[in-house]
């Protein structure tokens, strides 16, 4: 009885006190479990969990989002899948940090075969991590090739007491991770402080979009919880929207205000069809900001109409990229309702800080 009071205390997200601050990390594309036969992929990894402790034991946040990316699934060949992300989320579950997960395109994508497996050095020797999951799997001496799907994945992630993680409507395509979180207010306790509200972007086992009926479900969701709009929401996804596309800066050139930023060496990657959630989104006062994660050469801010658009920053050393590796940060006010938001990196320093009330106000 004990255990299961702590665990739920555990999963209680709000504000302490009435002049505290909530403060949020964001980490996205870790890509764990590249070339896990190869010396370079589990040191990627290691370095992976370095910056994110890095950035735990600097900004002491109150909880993680893990925004999609978290593996890299068309470089892992074998069920074990969930292993890689045991790894990504332990410097947050070692710390008694609470977490949220949303899916990216690399979590669940089919494995993308090497072509010098087919050559003279063949297939390289991979131990099945259970010998249980060799049922009904090719094998070649050791087990292979049967992959790790989005539920099995979400199964184990919601299974920790610590995680916030959830599945939300299984009617909805893309149907996994999507799901709103209250932010409790400490001056006003039957009312939440902020919104949170995660969606599932598609790619891998999906399409690469945001549905009509997944923002069907927003809009019936917010007004809902929040009808008179009068609480702050905060909206994530993973693969940006095509609105990201129409509002870029030019790529290669300094990012300047409004937009606020450190890198911008990569055209937008954006979803594949536009299906009315923008639109949703840019009707409700109460929504302040998006953040996505994918591409991994942006970290920019970007006012969109009454909304801001954000990417994160690329926190793996995997994925592709060769830039210096960070978290993005934010920090939730109460009284007066504010969101501030800046880029903590892997050394230690931050910048692009923004201050957001509304996207015709930011200081």
């Amino acid at each position: 009885i004990v255990l299961a009071a702590n665990a739920q205390a555990a999963k209680k997200l709000g504000f302490a006190s009435a002049n505290s601050r909530f403060r949020i990390a964001i980490f996205a594309d870790l890509h764990y479990g590249e070339n896990a036969w190869t010396d370079w992929g589990p040191l990627q990894d290691h370095k992976s969990n370095r910056v994110m402790s890095n950035v735990l034991d600097i900004e002491n946040p109150d909880f993680v989002l893990y925004l999609g990316d978290v593996i890299t699934a068309n470089n892992l060949p074998i069920r074990n899948a969930t292993k890689y992300w045991e790894q990504a989320i332990l410097p947050a579950r070692s710390r008694n940090i609470p977490w949220a997960s949303v899916f990216g395109n690399h979590d669940d994508m089919a494995f993308e075969w090497p072509d010098e497996w087919f050559g003279g050095l063949g297939v390289p020797s991979i131990q099945c991590p259970d010998s249980s999951l060799a049922t009904g799997v090719e094998q070649m001496g050791d087990c292979y090739f049967q992959q790790t799907t989005r539920i099995d994945l979400f199964e184990m992630d919601t299974k920790q007491n610590l995680s916030h993680s959830s599945y939300g409507p299984r009617s909805l395509w893309p149907s996994v991770s999507n799901y709103v979180l209250e932010i409790a207010s400490y001056n006003h306790p039957k009312s939440p402080a902020a919104l949170l509200y995660f969606l599932d972007s598609g790619g891998g086992s999906y399409p690469e979009l945001i549905s009509k009926s997944q923002a069907t479900w927003f809009q019936q969701t917010a007004a809902k919880r929040n009808p008179s709009s009068s609480i702050p929401e905060i909206v994530f996804w993973h693969i940006p929207s095509q609105a990201y596309k129409n509002i870029a800066p030019r790529v290669g050139i300094p990012i300047s205000h409004p937009c606020v930023g450190s890198i911008n060496i990569e055209p937008v990657a954006p979803q594949a069809a536009e299906w009315g959630i923008m639109d949703t989104l840019t009707k409700r006062t109460s929504v302040k900001a998006v953040f996505v994660g994918h591409n991994h050469g942006l970290d920019w801010c970007c006012p969109h109409k009454s909304l801001w658009l954000c990417f994160s920053r690329h926190t793996g050393y995997g994925g592709y990229g060769n830039w210096p590796r960070g978290a993005r940060i934010l920090e939730l006010v109460e009284e007066p309702s504010t969101l501030k938001s800046w880029i903590r990196m892997e050394d230690g320093t931050t910048h692009s800080h923004i201050t957001i009330t509304s996207a015709s106000r930011m200081i």
